[in-house]
């Protein structure tokens, strides 16, 4: 076979040679030891929580190094392809505030290393094709649907490994004549890699998450360049990897089975492959069976990025829970540094599990609490002002209406070593601080169990004449403990618990009654800042609804 003069024939077109292209990709100056990661999602119109999490890892890797974190679109399969896919791609990262130092954006590419979108990069990738033309490792395939489904029959019916490889090959060594005959007929065809792989032998891999593992060789000859021009997935992360730099390829373990073909195209160029981690899946209980599975995007809403968005889960609650499933320690380190950004948790991907990672959304609203309540009052207000925008227009007005007013509401019991963790999502914040509008306040007079009507009015009656805005905590306990002893109930809880039959009640009930009637709930935030904040007038006003109303 004459494999220069079939390479001429296949790709014409092709004037560059493999070191034209390689001295357009000069390699990075970057630190010892610095990685350089790429996220390399496809443009299908869904962006998964294991995006996410997968390219949490990336950037940890890449900016705790010194390196690089890059966007590469990888949009071969235009079959999958829908209109808006790369903005939903773009979007979703920037919504989760993952920084990425180069790639493929909105208004272009940023960064020396692209084009970083997969299909502008046809010439790039058929010029390494027409090398391995050139030295005989790959060859025209002009094999039908048809062709291949007869060959997966037989194959079933000897019982012999599905796949292209062996006497199925056929196309692998045809004459010149043969192959000249379909270009001829303009017959479609596709390039196959020749691989002289084995399933009798194994190669040694070292996984930074599996660690060292045996894997069968590829026997195989992938195809590597599509009917269209356009490589496999298989090739093209090969030829981009090694021009852009990338260090570490971290991926889903459900790729682990294609880790062969990869390694040996590597090989096959000539270039030293990248390390890779391969992350384990994301389960969960199932609610019916209770045993684990793989999240779902039929089942499991959860799975899709916009979820959370819709939800009103911050954005560094879910990259804080991501973290706490992708290395053990983490919780541990959270704890002794409570005030510390994320960026400073050394990541380690040996402190990776290689075993599924079980997604608990509870465990998450735990995680979220702590995040937000280590927020700042005015952080949180920006942050609800933008979901409620898009979410709840109704409250969003209210909410807005006095800035000040709602982070004063916001600012209660927040700070200091034990800060209130009420809040988990954003769409908490109405149920959370309602009361505190009118035009949403809907009181529940409920009343404590020791409490009669006849108490709660005279209660309420004597604290109205007693209310002062600008009293402290202690000095409204204070009036508590007063109107409890004159009122028959116990002005310590203690002196109540030791004897029951001597009062009506204690303390705690009194200021139970003033709580139901100045917010209409038995749980609210302090009460003597909250009466602050809502002015002397409508306190009175809400004490003797109250009393009206009982």
């Amino acid at each position: 076979m004459d494999w220069n003069r079939l390479a001429e024939i296949l790709f014409p077109h092709i004037t560059k040679t493999p070191e034209d292209i390689l001295a357009q990709y000069p390699a990075r100056a970057l630190p010892e030891g610095a990685k350089v990661t790429r996220m390399g999602p496809s443009p299908t119109g869904f962006m998964h929580l294991g995006n996410l999490y997968g390219a949490l890892v990336d950037e940890r890797l890449a900016h705790q190094s010194g390196g690089v974190f890059y966007l590469r679109i990888e949009d071969t399969d235009k079959k999958r392809e829908v209109a808006g896919g790369v903005q939903t791609i773009i979007d979703a990262f920037t919504s989760f505030g993952l920084p990425f130092d180069e790639g493929a954006t909105l208004a272009g590419d940023k960064g020396v290393y692209g084009p970083y979108r997969q299909s502008q990069r046809a010439e790039i990738y058929q010029t390494f094709v027409k090398s391995l033309v050139q030295r005989g490792l790959a060859y025209p395939c002009f094999a039908t649907e048809e062709d291949l489904a007869a060959m997966r029959a037989q194959q079933e019916a000897a019982k012999e490994n599905f796949g292209y490889y062996g006497k199925y090959a056929v196309w692998r060594d045809r004459p010149m004549e043969d192959i000249e005959a379909e270009l001829a007929k303009g017959t479609p065809y596709v390039v196959r890699f020749r691989s002289e792989g084995s399933i009798e032998r194994k190669l040694r891999h070292d996984d930074l998450v599996k660690g060292k593992m045996e894997v069968t060789e590829n026997d195989q000859d992938v195809v590597i360049l599509k009917s269209d021009g356009i490589p496999t997935y298989h090739f093209a992360h090969v030829v981009d990897d090694h021009l852009m730099g990338t260090t570490v390829v971290v991926r889903g373990e459900e790729w682990l089975a294609t880790l062969p073909v990869h390694l040996q195209l590597f090989h096959a160029m000539g270039w030293k492959p990248p390390k890779y981690a391969h992350t384990a899946q994301l389960m969960k209980i199932d609610e019916e069976t209770g045993s684990k599975r793989k999240l779902s995007k039929r089942k499991d809403p959860e799975l899709a990025l916009t979820f959370y968005k819709q939800q009103g889960y911050p954005a560094p609650s879910v990259l804080e829970y991501l973290m706490t499933l992708l290395n053990s320690n983490f919780e541990e380190w959270r704890r002794a540094n409570p005030d510390k950004p994320m960026q400073d948790f050394p990541f380690s991907t040996k402190k990776m599990s290689g075993s599924g990672a079980l997604f608990d959304i509870d465990k998450l609203k735990d995680v979220s609490k702590n995040v937000i309540s280590h927020m700042t009052a005015e952080a949180v207000y920006d942050a609800v002002a933008a979901w409620s925008a898009e979410n709840d227009p109704a409250f969003h007005a209210l909410f807005t209406r006095d800035p000040a007013y709602s982070q004063a509401i916001l600012a209660i019991g927040r700070g200091g070593r034990k800060p209130r963790k009420d809040l988990a999502l954003w769409s908490d914040v109405k149920p959370y601080m309602d009361f505190m509008f009118d035009e949403l306040f809907a009181p529940d007079y409920t009343l404590p169990a020791h409490v009669s009507a006849a108490d709660a009015k005279a209660i309420l009656t004597a604290f109205d004449a007693q209310f002062d805005p600008n009293d402290t905590p202690d000095g409204f306990f204070e009036k508590m403990k007063a109107i409890a002893s004159a009122h028959g109930f116990a002005a310590e809880t203690k002196a109540y618990k030791q004897n029951p039959d001597a009062y009506k009640g204690h303390v705690g009930d009194v200021s139970m009654v003033v709580r139901i009637a100045v917010t209409g709930r038995q749980n609210a935030p302090d009460m003597q800042t909250v009466m602050s904040i809502l002015g002397a007038d409508r306190v009175h006003d809400r004490l003797n609804r109250c009393i009206a109303a009982i």
